[in-house]
């Protein structure tokens, strides 16, 4: 990172300190003790969608684990690094949040790799991207013929639906869906119209949210 970007941060943070810390303080007075986010939301990295700012939240407000793509991988035991799957346990089962929320948006350089020809197959990137796959085969399969701007655009709206399953093979996400009507959402984001579709798995499309 060059020093004037680093310089930005800092400027940035004394203005959050200024603006916000001191006049908001006795938020965080009481964030200091614990927390208690309603809403857990499993977003991507890409640094133009940050769900804190995309949902207006206040600190405390929601949970938020990012990773490429927003996907969550299918429920494995054993060794390994489950980072993703980690952070969902915690929040469902510490937290006790009440909603789940997988935000997918336009644009994803994650998606994207899954139809590029130069992708490297022992990349962290591939491997991760694995997990999608299942829904660039259903893309391939339904539009074999469209550009790949419209692939990939259906293969993020896809890929979605195949994290709303994955997290249901979570025995604690069963659980607390039985006991608790734990609510779980799949959300699209176009950051090119500022538009939010939400899954209907009734009729399995992406409705325009009203709002």
């Amino acid at each position: 990172m060059a020093r004037k970007d680093i310089i930005k941060l800092l400027a940035g943070f004394k203005r959050f300190k200024e603006k916000y810390f001191e006049t908001e303080n006795s938020v965080y007075q009481k964030l200091s003790v614990g927390q208690s986010p309603k809403t857990l939301i499993i977003g991507c990295c890409d640094s133009r969608v940050d769900p804190a700012i995309i949902s207006s939240a206040s600190p405390g407000d929601i949970f938020v684990v990012r990773n490429v793509a927003n996907l969550v991988p299918p429920y494995e035991i054993g060794g390994g690094f489950h980072g993703v799957s980690a952070a969902i346990e915690f929040a469902v089962t510490s937290l006790k949040v009440e909603n789940v929320l997988i935000l997918g948006h336009r644009q994803c350089g994650g998606i994207r790799s899954l139809f590029s020809e130069n992708r490297q197959d022992d990349s962290f990137i591939s491997q991760w991207m694995k997990i999608a796959k299942e829904a660039r085969v259903e893309v391939l399969n339904k539009f074999p013929d469209a550009d790949l701007e419209t692939q990939c655009k259906q293969c993020e709206l896809e890929s979605i639906k195949v994290s709303l399953k994955n997290l249901t093979t979570f025995p604690f996400i069963q659980k607390a869906q039985k006991e608790r009507d734990l609510n779980i959402l799949g959300i699209y984001f176009d950051l090119e119209e500022g538009k939010l579709w939400e899954f209907d798995e009734k009729d399995n499309e992406f409705k325009n949210i009203e709002v």
